[in-house]
């Protein structure tokens, strides 16, 4: 009868077998990462598959160290580790050491490596970046002269602005040359005093695109002292070179539509503009002329002469008005007088005198008022209309006059 055995015991003796299998030991394993899950313990549970099968895999907390990237669904890697058995359920898996990505994931892993160490040293910084020019007339063109690229920036230009001119470097865009090419044209065109320079290709993989996530590229573009706008591939392509680029386009297209302006506008702003300048100047020569008028008339007002012949018709006018109020206080005056000399005349005794009466006078020419201011024989005179007469006082008796 055969022994028999627990399946712990099984479990234990098989996982002894893999310790002591040299292969099994220290191996590398390519596939593709699927089912990827980070525990909360810290511990990355996945699997790694390819055409013919699956492995269930398991990176420890304590060897993620070196790991510099976060796993994705899909990504295609190198795992370094052991194969081993878990023996709660019986199952082998593999225990990884170390986590690479292969083919383009590391080609993508030197991407951000790059990326992040550029970026650090402040290339991709916006205090770096030059304006691209409103109206660029000379624009230069790194890219491949059999391409797509370019023949899409001409036809881009010439429906846009005809009498831009454009310059063109043809530079290898893809292999292991390509990215020194790119330098050589970068600096050959900046040296031609452009207004702005458009560096790019086509869509590809992200090994056709590479020569653009070169340092060498980047660090041309960021010395380069010419605006610079990169059109590498389609938009969803991104490369080191949009980073440190003033401008980024997500097509050669766009950059074209950004460089170049379009002259038929150009024409309607600048009539727009001319007609708000004539506008804005007609209304600034009539605010002046009404201002110089304004001026004129002041200066009429202060003029001396106007001053002088102001004053001297107010003076004839103060000269009237003088007039008038004198004769006006003459006539007044005049008529007063009449009335008082009515009055004078009424109470003069000559006037009295002139009606049959005399004025009577002593000796001395007093006025004799009473009987009590002469006496028998006194001489007296007697003053009448046209004459005097001199008399002599016969008899004086006291007494009204009773007419006999």
């Amino acid at each position: 009868m055969a022994s028999v055995y627990t399946v712990g015991q099984i479990n234990t003796y098989i996982k002894q077998m893999f310790c002591q299998d040299f292969v099994l030991s220290n191996l590398c394993v390519k596939g593709e990462i699927s089912n990827c899950t980070y525990h909360s313990s810290g511990h990355i549970y996945f699997t790694l598959k390819d055409k013919t099968g699956v492995i269930s895999a398991v990176m420890f907390k304590g060897n993620r160290g070196g790991l510099d990237f976060t796993l994705e669904e899909g990504q295609n890697v190198l795992v370094t580790g052991y194969i081993n058995v878990y023996e709660q359920n019986g199952k082998y898996q593999l225990y990884a050491r170390e986590i690479s990505l292969e083919g383009s994931g590391l080609l993508y892993q030197r991407f951000e490596q790059l990326k992040n160490q550029l970026e650090e040293m402040g290339l991709f910084d916006a205090m770096y970046k030059k304006p691209i020019p409103k109206y660029s007339l000379k624009i230069g063109i790194c890219t491949a002269k059999t391409g797509a690229a370019i023949q899409d920036i001409i036809n881009i230009t010439t429906r846009r602005n005809p009498y831009v001119q454009l310059y063109l470097y043809s530079s290898l865009v893809q292999g292991a040359e390509a990215a020194a090419d790119i330098v050589n044209g970068i600096r050959y065109l900046d040296s031609m005093n452009l207004d702005v320079i458009i560096v790019g290709r086509g869509g590809g993989s992200i090994e056709d695109l590479w020569a653009f996530n070169e340092e060498i590229v980047a660090r041309a573009i960021f010395d380069c002292n010419t605006p610079i706008i990169s059109a590498v591939g389609h938009e969803v392509d991104t490369t080191i070179a949009d980073f440190v680029a003033d401008m980024r386009a997500p097509t050669p297209s766009a950059a074209a539509e950004l460089a170049v302006f379009d002259y038929n506008e150009f024409q309607v702003n600048i009539s727009h503009y001319h007609q708000l300048l004539l506008s804005e100047m007609k209304k600034n020569i009539d605010k002046k002329r009404d201002a110089v008028r304004y001026y004129d008339a002041k200066l009429n007002v202060c003029n001396p002469i106007n001053q002088l012949q102001n004053k001297k018709q107010y003076l004839d006018d103060l000269h009237t008005r003088l007039e008038e109020a004198l004769n006006n206080i003459r006539k007044e005056r005049k008529h007063s007088l009449a009335i008082y000399s009515e009055k004078l005349n009424g109470l003069s005794p000559l006037n009295r005198i002139s009606k049959g009466f005399a004025y009577v006078t002593d000796s001395a020419g007093i006025p004799v008022k009473t009987v009590e201011q002469v006496k028998k024989d006194d001489k007296i005179a007697l003053i009448v209309k046209d004459g005097q007469i001199s008399a002599k006082v016969c008899t004086v008796t006291k007494g009204g006059y009773h007419g006999k």
